[in-house]
């Protein structure tokens, strides 16, 4: 890309393949120079009647009010009585946030409690200005918290569809589906430009290519905002966020890391999305977690400031990550003025200190910290967001034309779109034979774990926000993939039998083996290799009873990203990757299946919008990289009329060194560079739970006190774990109650923190607890230096044992400081 030329000539460039191949040497600087950067034309221009009101509000405003502003707190960490009080800006419902504490709570309650928020954000009596508050939430595939919304496939499947027309029909179903709830403001669209794959969030990028990310964000901005000059932010539609600027998905495979490439590379390829985005209209922008050449982007004032507001004329406002502000040097989460300074408008915040926040915040505003004109700056473009969006005016959230119209959540006409988009995004690898399409008539078995089950087809961030602890009675406008074959075979006139281990008594006609990974979102999704399930092969075991029972199988793979499945391939005579197709799992029966014609209803049109792995440690495979060697290409699959066979693969896997410290005890497996140690009274043997001596047995004798610990070799550093929200985990069965109290903890290279666990250590099953990490930092607790991630402690007699131990999101339901 040529500096200095508009968005017209960039997205140009980026289409012809004209962006220099992706040089991942480390730059020394991280201060960017924007006049290297191109200048965008943007359609939504300073409207004099805006900016006029938007000065006589803020004219009118108190230096308490305009502070209130910069803040938007999560629902979990405040009431609505307390915007009585304090005038803030916004509030959000984080990832396992939800009204009443139930992320399964019905739509009226979401409805209900924005009311609340709203008419307490609108209670004065000083004569000062009424600024109504709104509500962010993460609507990345659809209204994902809601229960009986419709979830479209996760961005990867829809980077497979190259359709950037029915991108705009999603982006406005989403937002229909979020207005209902009185909801206002959806953090999406995610345009990360994902390099490596081994990332947790990799799903939540469209493509690996900076081109079809440009041809998709403008698209979707559109579809959740409306258009300008048309229906822009008219009933319906919701304020959306592109995010997070910048350089995300470029940061070594490792969550809130660091993109390690000169400015070229951060412009030509991460910044593809906002170059159309941006100009399309969108409001809001977030800042990444994440760093470029080692400094935090949520305090860079020459990205925040000086190329997006000044170079690129971006005029609404910066919202932050969760905590995120908390990362820039010189900060906390409850005092960050850098931030501000370089441009950030809006903190996100999550936990008890918000007030602390706001009265840091306040301070510096007044002692000239932050100065007059950069606070008047930042309030100004949050006014001027919510006058555009029509907040002043909208009213009441149950009082909006869509809300409380429930009957969108799962609406006919937004399911059809969800399932086109399942057809349009399913890349056929494999067809070895022609086994598809499964003739009409065919005997069908239906196998694997993932056959039956919606939440793990749709993946991430679907009603909870790993995607975890979820059935299908949580789907109730959702179909499996199972039940959409089960129809199709029907209607063809043949049969469907559901068996998720492969068994069967009268030999099928065809298999259709329908697995992949397991939900999970940041922090959690990301792999130490490309490997598929390494610790668990009874997949792969099952396509090969199948195949050595001579029955022709296909392979259905749900994944959030390219993984190396060389032997999974090998072992089915088809290969689908369906990615993560969301709610409507009907959809691939319309393309595997053929009707009474003989015929399917629709063909294979999805392409490969990341390069597939031919070996498991081919973590950065892009195809402008030097070496560029994928098993399929960007741009690879089959279609039924053009199938070239696949040959046997390559099933030798590599040595690499490679571990995932929040994988602490799992499957009878210390994690690489810890043991298990134990000291005191305190016997520690094996014992079975679901595979032979897989868990320790600790029995305290009572004569002393005695510790169980996980100890690691070096620190390992689990800040940004505390900071999102992650907890400790442990699965555990008591064999002989506590005589005496039990701790259980975590340490640094100086000092353990504790929690009570005595009213958790009840005789019985096996059951989990999760204490949040933050029980722990609250403590003093030095993350960055964790030397002893577990520690369990009694001078009583105890009997447990342990089956595992990990860092993760916590099942769904209320967490504590432990259990006294």
């Amino acid at each position: 890309m040529r500096m200095g030329f508009g968005t017209a000539g960039a997205v140009m460039a980026l289409m012809a393949g004209t962006v220099p191949a992706l040089a991942q040497t480390p730059a020394a600087s991280a201060v960017a120079n924007p006049a290297q950067w191109p200048a965008l034309r943007m359609k939504l221009q300073r409207d004099p009647k805006v900016e006029a009101r938007v000065d006589a509000l803020l004219a009118k405003m108190s230096i308490e009010d305009k502070v209130g502003q910069l803040l938007q707190v999560d629902i979990a960490s405040i009431e609505p009585r307390d915007l009585e009080t304090y005038k803030l800006g916004s509030i959000l419902n984080g990832g396992n946030s939800a009204p009443n504490n139930d992320e399964r709570a019905p739509a009226p309650e979401w409805l209900k409690l924005f009311d609340a928020f709203y008419d307490a954000s609108v209670k004065r009596t000083d004569g000062r200005p009424v600024v109504p508050v709104i509500w962010g939430t993460d609507a990345v595939h659809g209204a994902n918290n809601i229960v009986g919304a419709t979830l479209f496939p996760h961005n990867i499947g829809l980077g497979a569809m190259r359709d950037p027309a029915l991108i705009r029909r999603i982006g406005a179903a989403t937002a229909a589906e979020t207005a209902a709830t009185g909801i206002d403001w959806s953090f999406a669209p995610t345009v990360a430009v994902v390099q490596d794959d081994r990332w947790g969030r990799t799903y939540e990028s469209y493509s690996e290519d900076p081109a079809i990310v440009a041809s998709y964000a403008a698209e979707m901005v559109e579809g959740i905002q409306g258009t300008i000059g048309k229906d822009f932010m008219k009933p319906g539609h919701v304020i959306s966020s592109v995010k997070h600027f910048l350089g995300d998905g470029g940061t070594g495979g490792r969550d809130q890391g660091d993109a390690r490439v000169p400015e070229a590379v951060l412009r030509d390829v991460h910044a593809a999305g906002y170059m159309t985005a941006l100009p399309a209209g969108a409001l809001t922008v977030m800042p990444s977690f994440s760093s470029w050449n080692g400094e935090k982007m949520t305090g860079n004032k020459s990205l925040l400031t000086g190329v997006l507001k000044e170079r690129w004329g971006f005029q609404g406002f910066t919202i932050g990550d969760w905590n995120a502000h908390g990362q820039v040097t010189g900060c906390t989460n409850e005092d960050c003025a850098p931030a501000i300074n370089a441009g950030l408008d809006m903190f996100m915040y999550s936990g008890p200190g918000w007030k602390q926040l706001y009265a840091n915040t306040l301070r510096e505003a007044k002692d000239g910290t932050i100065p007059a004109a950069r606070l008047d700056d930042a309030v100004r473009r949050i006014l001027r967001v919510k006058v555009l969006a029509g907040t002043f005016e909208a009213g009441r959230p149950s009082s909006r034309p869509l809300s409380g119209k429930f009957n969108l959540l799962g609406a006919p006409e937004h399911r059809a779109i969800a399932r086109a988009a399942v057809r349009e995004s399913l890349v056929l690898l494999k067809n070895n034979g022609s086994v598809l399409p499964v003739k009409a008539g065919a005997n069908i078995l239906v196998a694997g774990r993932a056959a039956d089950d919606i939440g793990v087809q749709s993946g991430g961030w679907s009603i909870t926000w790993q995607g975890t602890d979820v059935t299908n009675k949580d789907f109730p406008n959702g179909e499996s993939i199972w039940s959409g074959i089960r129809k199709a075979a029907t209607a063809g006139g043949g049969t469907a039998t559901l068996a998720p281990d492969g068994s069967f008594t009268k030999k099928p006609d065809v298999a259709i083996v329908v697995f992949g990974e397991t939900p999970y979102a940041e922090f959690t999704g990301d792999r130490p290799t490309l490997e598929y399930s390494p610790e668990d092969k009874g997949d792969l075991a099952m396509l090969k009873r199948l195949k050595a029972a001579g029955v022709p199988t296909v392979a259905v793979f749900l994944s959030g990203r390219p993984l190396w499945v060389n032997p999974e391939l090998n072992a089915a005579d088809a290969f689908v990757a369906a990615f993560l197709p969301g709610t409507e799992g009907g959809g691939v029966a319309d393309v595997l299946v053929a009707g009474k014609d003989g015929r399917p209803a629709h063909d294979f049109r999805g392409k490969l919008s990341f390069s597939w792995p031919k070996r498991l440690d081919q973590y950065v495979l892009n195809r402008r990289d030097p070496g560029y060697d994928p098993l399929f290409p960007i741009g690879y699959g089959l279609t039924y009329a053009a199938n070239t066979p696949l040959a046997q693969l390559d099933e030798t896997k590599p040595k690499v060194t490679a571990g995932d410290q929040n994988a602490l005890f799992v499957r009878g497996r210390i994690a690489a560079g810890a043991r298990f140690n134990s000291g005191g009274p305190l016997a520690q043997t094996r014992t079975d739970r679901n595979a032979q001596e897989d868990s320790l047995r600790l029995v305290w004798n009572g004569k002393g006190s005695g510790e169980a610990a996980i100890e690691q070799a070096m620190p390992i550093d689990v800040t940004r774990e505390s900071n999102g929200q992650l907890s400790l985990i442990v699965d555990y069965r008591v064999t002989a109650a506590p005589t005496a109290p039990v701790t259980l903890g975590m340490a640094d290279t100086a000092k353990t923190a504790t929690v009570p666990l005595n009213g958790a250590l009840v005789k019985g099953d096996w059951t989990t607890i999760a204490v949040p990490l933050r029980c722990f930092a609250d403590q003093g607790l030095k993350m960055g230096t964790i030397v002893k991630p577990f520690v369990l402690t009694t001078a009583g007699t105890l009997g447990i044992d342990v089956s595992a131990v990990r860092i993760g999101s916590a099942p769904a339901g209320p967490v504590t400081c432990g259990v006294k």
